[in-house]
């Protein structure tokens, strides 16, 4: 997607430079350039009930960009990349990422095993990882014709880890790169520490030793939960954060809230998406007790932040 300046500077708009920075009509364009998307993550307990119903009502709401993430269904939602791609996109929408883990899945310490409202436990397929399987991934992002794939998450406590986990996301790069696709990193708050023996946190080691070609996806709840201010981040790193997960930090710190209903300053955040890099974001709720109720408000909340 363009930034505002290469809208600008293209055909009659270039003439009307400087009315679109500023008022109403600038708010129009950053609207009609950052259509608001939603990480389908947000549906984890949902959506595999009824997948068409829920992007239908995703799509009611009024969000256009989708970005997806795993399902309890296994593939995309229970589907082929394609057959998945064209029912986003008959329902007025368009696919832009897809999240996938860096190393095997391991369940944290001391978990509870999921179970259904029957209280039987849960049997999910194998999720797929980037060491294991990066060329089947990167194929499968390919045949969607979608620009992004994300690496949601990947080993980062120790300084062995962290090196490992830069390997494996510089070879995915690579791949991608040759797919004609973009890899891109997506944070929560453990990147931000220092792992032991470290001068550097885990998130700079990566900014500064991953391929130029590999961009961020910025959680800007985890990241503000970890002390980060996303701006300053910004200006160190200009241009290196495609993607935003869009979501609120409760007033308390505990953890994610709708947008507009905790502490972020969403407003000063999107006034430097042009520093960013910024081309998609993604509305996300972790497990909302209602995610129709969560993702409504953040829209209508989104509107007022972005005019």
């Amino acid at each position: 997607m363009i930034t505002r300046r290469d809208f600008l500077k293209t055909g009659g708009y270039a003439a009307l430079g400087s009315l679109v920075l500023s008022g109403e009509l600038s708010a129009a364009l950053f609207k009609k350039m950052y259509p608001v998307g939603l990480q389908l993550f947000t549906f984890f307990n949902q959506i595999d009930d009824d997948v068409p119903g829920t992007l239908k009502k995703i799509a009611g709401i009024g969000y256009k960009e989708i970005e997806s993430a795993f399902s309890k269904k296994g593939g995309y939602y229970g589907m082929k990349p394609k057959e998945f791609s064209k029912l986003v996109s008959d329902l007025g929408m368009s696919w832009k990422s897809h999240h996938v883990i860096g190393a095997p899945f391991k369940m944290p310490a001391n978990a509870k095993p999921m179970t259904d409202a029957n209280g039987n436990p849960i049997k999910f397929p194998t999720m797929r990882n980037l060491k294991d399987n990066m060329q089947e991934l990167v194929d499968e992002i390919a045949e969607a014709g979608i620009p992004y794939m994300v690496c949601a998450n990947i080993p980062t406590k120790t300084s062995e880890e962290v090196k490992n986990s830069i390997g494996i996301l510089n070879r995915t790069g690579e791949a991608c790169k040759k797919a004609n696709i973009i890899l891109a990193y997506h944070n929560h708050t453990g990147e931000f520490e220092k792992p032991e023996g470290e001068t550097q946190t885990a998130y700079d080691m990566f900014l500064s030793q991953l391929s130029p070609d590999i961009k961020m996806e910025l959680d800007l709840c985890w990241a503000t939960k970890a002390g980060i201010d996303p701006v300053e981040l910004f200006k160190r790193n200009p241009g290196r954060f495609h993607l935003w997960h869009v979501k609120d930090l409760s007033k308390d710190k505990t953890g994610p809230v709708a947008v507009g209903e905790g502490i972020i300053d969403f407003k000063r955040i999107f006034q430097n998406a042009d520093v960013a890099g910024m081309k998609h974001f993604f509305v996300e709720h972790d497990m909302p007790a209602d995610p129709y109720a969560s993702i409504t408000t953040s829209y209508n909340n989104l509107q007022k932040i972005m005019s």
